[in-house]
């Protein structure tokens, strides 16, 4: 389907699902942490390891605010399906090609006071470890000057019903905490703000499961 990156909007089907996402995530054991640090309001990047496709709905559980993910291009071939993500809010991108159309529209999201979802690395991990994160979600911080919640969703095994998840939220990283500059194409500051993010969503990870 065809995607409009012209017209940036909240659609109210992802709230008015959250019922649905509320019973999915009952088929898992999920321990959310941390979920004081979620701001109330603002433009916003939520920044989380990946390893399954049911992460978007794990991490949408807990947020009570709706988050527009990045979502594969793939997943838009199919009519239906585009049309359902996309009142879902969620946006394709093309991977490995530096989809500047998408960027663009993910800094309009944050601009515009929204909750943008992005997983810096890029795909899944198949090891469940956090991997290295790719340079967007910086770019993105960097542009719109918005802060940044490092999140991760720890498991050591495969999703099914009776997985156990915790899903820990940090404190949020200030936008001015990134050192950023008015250079457009410094690298290094981009390389150092991505290691700064997956820094602290491996740093969460590593706390693995919270003990009750």
């Amino acid at each position: 389907m065809e995607f409009d990156f012209n017209n940036v909007k909240e659609y109210k089907l992802y709230q008015n699902l959250r019922w649905v996402a509320k019973l999915y995530c009952l088929k898992f054991k999920i321990t959310y942490v941390g979920l004081e640090n979620i701001p109330k309001d603002g433009g916003l990047i939520i920044a989380c390891n990946h390893q399954s496709s049911n992460d978007p709905i794990v991490l949408g559980r807990g947020v009570k605010r709706t988050i527009h993910f990045m979502a594969k291009e793939e997943l838009f071939e199919n009519e239906a399906l585009g049309i359902f993500i996309k009142h879902l809010n969620a946006f394709p991108i093309r991977r490995g090609q530096g989809d500047t159309t998408a960027v663009e529209y993910a800094e309009n999201v944050v601009k515009k006071g929204y909750i943008l979802g992005i997983f810096p690395e890029g795909t899944r991990s198949k090891d469940f470890k956090p991997a290295r994160g790719k340079s967007g979600t910086a770019l993105i911080a960097k542009v719109t000057g918005a802060d940044v919640l490092p999140v991760s969703i720890y498991t050591s095994d495969e999703y099914k019903k009776g997985t156990r998840l915790t899903v820990r939220f940090g404190k949020v990283i200030k936008n001015e905490e990134f050192g950023f500059t008015d250079e457009p194409h410094n690298t290094k500051e981009l390389k150092d703000a991505t290691k700064r993010i997956m820094g602290e969503i491996t740093a969460l990870w590593e706390e693995g499961h919270c003990e009750k």
